[in-house]
């Protein structure tokens, strides 16, 4: 479950600098 929250952590992390990088 840990490994799993940290996964999740870095997925989101990933879609808002994607998020980031397309707005600009």
């Amino acid at each position: 479950m840990f490994k799993f929250d940290i996964l999740f952590l870095f997925i989101s992390m990933l879609l808002l600098i994607i998020c980031v990088l397309i707005g600009v």
